[in-house]
């Protein structure tokens, strides 16, 4: 370990000097600054297995707070800085849901623990301080999953396929069967921040949203490692104003993208710009710089941070997951509705049990509309043609019934309000 610490300290020594290097070029005006440098101590000792244990086991298995206690001492007594206590969700957070129509089970992506979860599809949590056991949970170092915001179920093979947005860069794939620790099928390199999926299955195709720099990126359902794409939609035409939720309509061979209307060219300071959210329509063959078809936007919409979409072909209705409306807006005749429209139903209201629903599933062989709540750890379902406060057909909670997900989120900051004695965390 002696040696260690001497190759740490050189190697800060390095960078001191290099840092001193930088200082003492001219540098053009305006441009950012390093102003101190602040040497991290070199006496902890990495190699300690007790401090290593501790963080490896942190998101896998959650201690619980006594058990926290215990390991936090014997690392800070091994040297280690570590917090005096942390704040973190330890129930899972659901951003998105799938259903499999062939096994009849409902899949739920967890975006807080780095799993997916699987449930019957007639699971129903009774009691306000109950929860549902999933009949098997995909989670571990081996599967690659992270902050994953996008689930796809094969309607044939059953194979289960997740996007990751943050720090990943890819989209996974699993078995049906898959279950505990396990390695995916296969890995796809993705470009950075994809957020949803959508598949063509006639010409069995892929499309992810892609947030900034925005873009729609389409690839052969069989790509994996570093197949690159078969197209993209990209350019100051589409509007593209950081796509999220994206869904298809096979028969009129249409694309349905949502924004949220953070405009900018990238590339020019001074271009950002807030516009109304849409939904924007594109030929399901569209390629690079395309206009949409048409757009879907106004105050009427209610459109709202919207998250996922589904659209139902034997209906012609769009199905809107509004995450910060706190509802779900569904759209008459989307395939050819345009402009600022209202939707023919919005499920909203205490009732409901929706918070912050990101994720939807259409079930047509039951009629029914399952919808993911990131804020509160649950599932809940409804009949599909359900209107108004309505309360859901059945609901799979993750945890008790008055649970407030924290929401964290790619968190880059943190400060103290000293006067409400609050902390503040920006997602």
């Amino acid at each position: 370990m002696h040696i260690k610490r001497m190759k740490t300290g050189w190697a800060i020594l390095a960078l001191s000097l290099i840092v001193m290097g930088m200082l003492a070029a001219p540098l053009p005006e305006r441009s950012p600054r390093l102003v101190s440098v602040l040497h991290l101590p070199v006496e902890l000792n990495m190699c300690e297995p007790t401090l290593m244990a501790a963080l490896q086991q942190g998101i896998r298995d959650l201690p619980n707070a006594e058990q926290q206690e215990r390991e936090a001492k014997a690392a800070r007594s091994a040297g280690a800085r570590i917090p005096m206590r942390t704040i973190r969700d330890t129930a899972p957070t659901y951003s998105a849901i799938a259903y499999d129509a062939n096994s009849d089970e409902v899949i739920l992506q967890d975006n807080n623990l780095w799993s997916y979860r699987v449930f019957d599809r007639l699971d129903n949590t009774l009691g306000p301080d109950e929860t549902t056991k999933p009949k098997r949970i995909v989670q571990g170092d081996k599967t690659a999953l992270q902050f994953n915001n996008g689930l796809y179920v094969d309607p044939q093979s059953g194979d289960i396929f997740s996007v990751e947005s943050d720090t990943g860069d890819k989209m996974v794939r699993f078995p049906r069967e898959a279950n505990g620790n396990v390695s995916p099928k296969s890995i796809l390199h993705t470009p950075h921040r994809v957020y949803n999926i959508a598949a063509d299955e006639v010409k069995r195709e892929f499309f992810v949203t892609v947030e900034f720099p925005p873009e729609v990126v389409i690839y052969s359902k069989d790509a994996s490692a570093e197949d690159q794409p078969l197209r993209r939609i990209a350019g100051d035409n589409t509007g593209l104003d950081a796509p999220h939720g994206i869904t298809v309509d096979d028969k009129n061979r249409l694309l349905f993208v949502n924004t949220w209307g953070h405009h900018s060219n990238f590339r020019i300071a001074g271009t950002g710009k807030y516009l109304p959210p849409a939904i924007q329509v594109y030929s399901l063959d569209a390629s690079g710089d395309a206009k949409p078809l048409r757009a879907i936007t106004g105050d009427k919409t209610l459109l709202n941070w919207p998250a996922a979409m589904k659209f139902d072909p034997d209906s012609g209705d769009l199905y809107v997951a509004n995450d910060i409306g706190q509802d779900i807006l569904v759209f008459a005749n989307a395939s050819t509705v345009h402009g600022d429209v209202a939707p023919a139903r919005v499920i909203k209201g205490p009732q409901t049990r929706l918070r912050n629903p990101t994720g939807l599933a259409l079930d047509r062989k039951h009629q029914e509309l399952w919808v993911s709540n990131l804020g509160n750890a649950s599932a809940t379902v409804y009949p599909l043609m359900a209107n108004g406060d309505v309360p859901p057909l059945r609901i799979i909670r993750s945890a008790e019934e008055s649970k407030r997900s924290l929401n964290f989120g790619r968190t880059a900051a943190v400060t103290y309000d000293a006067i409400r004695q609050e902390i503040l965390v920006p997602n």
